[in-house]
């Protein structure tokens, strides 16, 4: 994860210096680079998991990248050719359309995502605190969310975790937009999200409750106890016949038992790390009722917040 953090900073910086410092001679060379860089930062800001830097980070790399080009242009101005005139400004220019035209695809994928899956979404209230929260996995796509991946039918073991497949993971952010004091502190009381309270997202019946699985040092994971601390519930309120499985709960701090009906809000534990986590967040999905013997295997189906169907990068506010 550390690695990914820094790439998503050198990244940008590099993109940005290089339009800056060392443009091209050539004005067409020179807005091909912008132009590809500009989408560079675009795709890296719809498909990356930002917490650190922070959500906000693409925002102030693209005010960057438009001061770096005025900078650009000021310093090549008036341009020597319009066209590139050595095969070496050719082969960058191209490098930098290749660069682009990548980027829009990913673009185009991002935003592919925000589209819910041709099937019966289940709309369920927010179920955490107050605060702001971050989405780090969610949408219709494999690149937005790495649940998605259980959805291949080629690989036998994710049959009994295909209901996960539509999940979201969320963690909480403090007024800086950061979820973490540090970069990837190993104690699990560093993140924002934990000991957050969980709500019931849905009225109905606890059909599993899991407690007493301790938390786990970030970024070690449980993989004998995937869901970790968890709560089922079968929703009655819902537009369609569902489970929603709420994961990752503080030892200890579950808060009802198997048959026990719940309403819109009540209090079903705390945020933790135990279980299959790399670091504390929420995991929330639903499915059809499971199958028996696979409590988690059930038919997946898509979630929306207050009748929005959340996608990585989404920011959630809980009054």
């Amino acid at each position: 994860m550390t690695e990914l953090f820094m790439a998503q900073l050198a990244l940008p910086l590099a993109l940005i210096g290089w339009v800056a410092l060392v443009p091209p001679r050539n004005l067409t060379g020179f807005c091909i680079q912008v132009i590809a860089s500009a989408a560079a930062l675009g795709a890296m800001a719809l498909l990356g998991i930002w917490l650190l830097p922070p959500w906000w980070a693409p925002l102030a790399f693209g005010v960057a990248l438009a001061a770096a080009a005025w900078a650009g242009l000021r310093r090549r101005w008036p341009f020597a050719a319009a066209l590139p005139a050595t095969a070496g400004a050719w082969r960058m220019a191209g490098l930098f359309a290749v660069v682009g035209a990548a980027s829009l695809y990913g673009i185009g994928i991002a935003l592919g995502s925000r589209i819910a899956p041709p099937v019966e979404a289940v709309s369920l209230a927010f179920p955490l605190e107050r605060g702001v929260y971050l989405v780090v996995n969610g949408g219709s796509s494999l690149h937005t969310n790495a649940h998605l991946l259980t959805l291949d039918a080629s690989s036998p073991r994710f049959g009994q975790w295909r209901g996960q497949s539509y999940g979201v993971d969320i963690v909480k952010l403090d007024g800086l937009g950061l979820r973490a004091r540090g970069v990837q502190p190993p104690e699990p009381k560093a993140y924002r999200i934990y000991g957050a309270r969980v709500l019931a997202p849905c009225a109905g019946r606890v059909v599993l409750a899991v407690d007493g699985l301790r938390d786990m040092p970030v970024p070690q994971v449980d993989r004998d106890h995937l869901a970790g601390n968890h709560v089922m519930l079968r929703c009655v309120d819902a537009n369609t016949n569902a489970d929603v499985l709420l994961a990752h709960l503080r030892p200890g701090s579950v808060q009802v038992q198997q048959g026990a009906a719940v309403a819109v809000g009540d209090w079903l534990g705390l945020a933790g790390n135990s279980g299959n986590t790399s670091e504390p967040h929420l995991h929330v999905h639903a499915q059809r009722p499971d199958p028996v013997g696979a409590p988690l295997g059930g038919e997946p189906l898509p979630i929306k917040f207050g009748g929005r169907f959340a996608v990585r990068g989404d920011r959630i506010e809980s009054p």
